[in-house]
């Protein structure tokens, strides 16, 4: 039971973190929050790095990770775009797509076969996106459509294809070179960081955005989303220490229903029955696609 406390504390704490999320990205820019999120979460992640055997770690594992958050990174942007200018209750829950695409990416480049149970959670995603996605007076493809005419559109369809291949190579950093959760966690705090750092520098913004005081810089808001981050990492962790991972998601995937619906009513979203049906179809879906059943 230890196991379902620590999963559900981390979809708790996942929540909030997307939560303040957006509270804070109304006023801030999504590549100066991200930039600033990432240099914080490293600077409480550094205690990790002591409890680490930086000496038994496989150099491959290390690259391949370094790579993999670039990507990881890229997404992250993409999301925190999406959340500045979606509804909180609309852009969050497309994440739960990415398994559907997982699978299917699997199916047409590995050739791996799609089980009954995996087909029907694609058709339960498809339906939840739909419903997600109707507006009234709207043409009837339109929910489909929107993600390929609208730009607003453009960096959720980015995030989703990015968190596919970091899905992928999650797997495989585990897996198949047997990297450790917690090295993992804290070099991939360490490379987001300083991929971000760089991406900042590119496009001549600050690369240590804090020196920018004012109104909308909310510093302590950013620390408890840090604080979130770190928190429901160290909690699945522990989860998926003590059950299977497949148990783990299945709990931490609510944190997309406690966001929606508690940030979709903090900010007045509309809709928000609709949204919530719709949550319980892509939740569905993914489920019966990676057999949390």
């Amino acid at each position: 039971m230890l196991w379902f406390i620590l999963a559900l504390s981390s979809a708790v704490l996942s929540a909030a973190a997307a939560v303040t999320q957006k509270k804070v990205l109304f006023r801030l820019d999504a590549l100066d929050f991200s930039v600033r999120l990432a240099q914080l979460t490293l600077l409480l992640s550094l205690p990790l790095f002591f409890l680490i055997d930086l000496h038994a770690l496989p150099v491959a594992a290390i690259a391949v990770l370094f790579g993999k958050t670039l990507l990881g990174a890229l997404a992250f942007l993409c999301v925190m775009q999406a959340i500045k200018t979606h509804e909180l209750s609309a852009a969050l829950p497309l994440m739960v797509l990415t398994p559907g695409l997982v699978a299917l990416t699997a199916f047409v480049a590995l050739g791996e076969a799609l089980s009954l149970l995996e087909i029907g959670g694609m058709a339960l995603l498809l339906a939840g996106t739909y419903l997600l996605e109707m507006r009234a007076g709207a043409p009837l493809l339109r929910p489909f459509t929107v993600f390929f005419t609208s730009r607003t559109h453009m960096p959720i369809v980015a995030a989703l294809l990015l968190f596919t291949a970091t899905a992928v190579l999650d797997r495989y950093l585990l897996t198949d070179l047997r990297l450790r959760p917690l090295p993992m966690l804290a070099f991939q705090n360490l490379f987001l960081a300083l991929h971000l750092t760089v991406i900042a520098l590119g496009m001549k913004r600050p690369a240590l955005p804090w020196r920018e005081r004012g109104r909308g810089a909310y510093p302590a808001l950013i620390l408890l989303v840090a604080v979130c981050t770190l928190g429901y990492r160290f909690a699945q962790i522990e989860a998926v220490a003590l059950a299977p991972v497949a148990l783990v998601l299945a709990v931490k995937r609510v944190s997309v229903l406690l966001a929606a619906m508690f940030g979709g009513s903090l900010f007045r979203e509309r809709d928000l029955g609709r949204k919530a049906v719709a949550i319980v179809l892509l939740l569905t879906g993914a489920a019966c696609i990676v057999h949390w059943w």
